[in-house]
C-alpha cells in the first residue's frame, strides 16, 4: 500500500494518491478493538465469582458505607459524583456519566482513561471476565 501511494506521488496522480490515503484510514477504522468491544458486553457475569474480585476493591470502597471512595449499593444506574457529601474529584462529578453495566467496563478497565482526573488511583481489572462478574456483583449487591 506505501509503494500505491509513493508511485502516485511520484507520477502525479493525485486522485491514485488519494485512493491510497482512503484506503489506509479503511483499514485503520476497522479494528479488532471495536469487536472485542462489542464480545465484552456479551460476557456473563457471575456475582459469587464477583464478590471474591470485589475483595481488590475493599481498600478504598464499602458497599454500605463510604470510606476514601464512596460506597457501592446502588452504583449500577447511579448518576458519577452524585453521593450528597462525598468529596468527588471535579472531574468525577462533571464527567455526565451514569453507571450502568457498559460504562462500569470501560471504567474498570482503567479509570483515569475514562475519567481523566479522578482521584481513583487504581490501575483497573484487565481481565473481561473479572470485570463482568465484579459488575454482576455490584448489581446484587445494590438490590
Amino acid at each position: 500500500m506505501q509503494r500505491d501511494f509513493a508511485a502516485a506521488i511520484a507520477a502525479g496522480r493525485a486522485a491514485g494518491a488519494v485512493a491510497a490515503i482512503a484506503a489506509v484510514i479503511a483499514a485503520a477504522v476497522v479494528t479488532p478493538v471495536a469487536a472485542d468491544s462489542v464480545a465484552r458486553a456479551a460476557v456473563p457475569g457471575d456475582p459469587a465469582r464477583g464478590e471474591k474480585v470485589y475483595e481488590r476493591c475493599e481498600g478504598c470502597h464499602a458497599i454500605d458505607r463510604d470510606r476514601i471512595g464512596p460506597r457501592h449499593k446502588g452504583v449500577v444506574g447511579r448518576k458519577a459524583g452524585s453521593i450528597d457529601g462525598f468529596a468527588y474529584s471535579s472531574a468525577m462529578k462533571t464527567s455526565g456519566l451514569t453507571w450502568d453495566e457498559a460504562t462500569l467496563d470501560r471504567f474498570l478497565q482503567g479509570p483515569t482513561r475514562l475519567v481523566p482526573g479522578t482521584r481513583m488511583g487504581f490501575a483497573g481489572v484487565p481481565v473481561e471476565q473479572d470485570r463482568a462478574d465484579l459488575i454482576a456483583y455490584l448489581k446484587k449487591a445494590g438490590e
